[in-house]
């Protein structure tokens, strides 16, 4: 492993790094070619690692911290608080597969509220479905939402979109303050680290007391889960939960 230069996040649940490995290739004057990395720590044992061509931005708000990664395979990487949310190639097949199901789902999907989906991705797949006047994009940080807005092109036309109602607030107190139910609830939030902005929208509390009570009749909510090991309780867990829950 080459020697570390560059340390982009550290937080108590783990580690990811920006560093330079020699690999076996050679510029054209002879000298060794070095590759950078991002690397990101999973747990104890499991790590993954991208290849870059270059660090297109790094930031911090009042929230977290965020960078936009230029990798060899995967285009732009979205990573906040170091850990990867979305790459340019591929995140369409997440954001697909977390809204296109419930809205087909749903007899008449009419209003949507999205919790997070600071990067638009999400609003993007929802107004694809024209049976929707409505979708409430709530993200609590500003910086991601502008962030995102001008480094992420692809997603332009959602911003634009007359039906969005974008709100920068903490989604359980914009939730609490609204009287309206909403026929879909989207959670595209990051992955719940302790202390982080997110962690207390995965509690049964909030999902009890605050999110089911604002789903219309035949409501549908989705929300992502990643790995079980990243998670603070087991996927098993998690769903024996929200099924006790939304039964």
């Amino acid at each position: 492993m080459g020697e570390l230069y560059q340390v982009l996040f550290h937080n108590g649940n783990g580690f990811s790094k920006v560093h330079c490995e020699p690999i076996n290739q050679k510029e054209s004057n002879g000298d060794q070619k070095e590759d950078s990395w991002f690397e990101e720590e999973l747990d104890a044992d499991l790590k993954w690692s991208f290849a870059l061509n270059r660090v297109l931005h790094r930031g911090t708000s009042e929230y977290q911290d965020i960078a936009l990664l230029d990798t060899k395979r995967f285009g732009k990487v979205l990573v906040i608080d170091g850990k990867m949310q979305s790459a340019e190639v591929d995140e369409f097949i997440y954001h697909e597969y977390l809204i296109h199901p419930a809205l087909l789902c749903h007899p008449n999907p009419k209003t949507m509220f999205i919790m997070g989906g600071g990067e638009g991705s999400a609003a993007r797949e929802a107004f694809k479905h024209k049976s929707l006047d409505k979708v409430v994009m709530c993200d609590i940080d500003q910086e991601v939402v502008d962030f995102c807005r001008k480094h992420l092109t692809a997603n332009h036309e959602a911003f634009r979109n007359i039906k969005l109602n974008l709100v920068i607030n903490d989604a359980k107190a914009e939730l609490e303050e609204r009287d309206e139910k909403f026929d879909i609830i989207v959670g595209d939030l990051a992955d719940p680290v302790e202390g982080g902005p997110c962690y207390k929208l995965y509690t049964k509390s909030f999902y009890e007391n605050i999110l089911k009570p604002k789903l219309s009749d035949n409501g549908i909510f989705v929300t992502q889960v990643d790995y079980s090991f990243v998670l603070y309780f087991s996927a098993h867990h998690f769903h024996t939960l929200m099924f006790g829950m939304l039964d």
